[in-house]
C-alpha cells in the first residue's frame, strides 16, 4: 500500500523443525485531514474526534490478522499477540486514536476487537449517520 506512514507488523515463530512461519500481522497508517480516506470515515466519526484528524492524531488499523486460538483464547490480557501488535502500531506513530470501521453484520470481527480494548462508538449526533449505517466505527485509545 502506498501512503505515507503505512507500517506493516509481522509476527513470526520458529517451529521445532526450524523453520521460520508467519503467525500474524496488523497494518493502518495516519490519517490527515485531507487525505483521500477521510471519506470513509465521513459520516462515522463524532465531532469531538474531527479535530484529531488534522494532525495526524487518528491512525487507521486496516486489519489485524491472527489466528483462531489468539482471537478466542487471552484476549483481555496485555501479552495477547493481537493487542500488542495494534498497540505497536499506534505507539509507533504517536496517534491518540486507532480507528476502524467493520462490517455491521461481522459479529466476529466486532467481539474480538471489543475484547482488544477497541469501543463502539454510538452513532447519535454524528452528521449523516444511522443506526442502520452498513460499517460501525470503532476506536482504541
Amino acid at each position: 500500500m502506498r501512503r505515507p506512514g503505512f507500517e506493516l507488523l509481522v509476527a513470526e515463530t520458529t517451529r521445532p523443525s526450524g523453520a521460520t512461519v508467519l503467525t500474524a500481522c496488523a497494518y493502518g497508517f495516519p490519517v490527515l485531514g485531507d487525505d483521500a480516506w477521510w471519506q470513509e470515515l465521513d459520516g462515522y466519526l463524532p465531532a469531538n474526534l474531527l479535530g484529531l484528524a488534522a494532525p495526524g492524531g487518528l491512525f487507521v488499523i486496516g486489519d489485524i490478522l491472527v489466528e483462531r486460538r489468539v482471537r478466542t483464547q487471552d484476549q483481555s490480557r496485555e501479552w495477547n499477540l493481537a493487542r500488542r501488535l495494534q498497540k505497536r502500531l499506534l505507539s509507533d506513530h504517536t496517534a491518540a486514536v486507532g480507528v476502524t470501521l467493520v462490517d455491521r453484520g461481522d459479529t466476529d470481527t466486532v467481539e474480538a476487537l471489543l475484547s482488544w480494548g477497541w469501543r463502539c462508538l454510538p452513532t447519535a449526533g454524528v452528521r449523516g449517520a444511522s443506526s442502520s449505517a452498513e460499517r460501525r466505527l470503532l476506536v482504541l485509545r
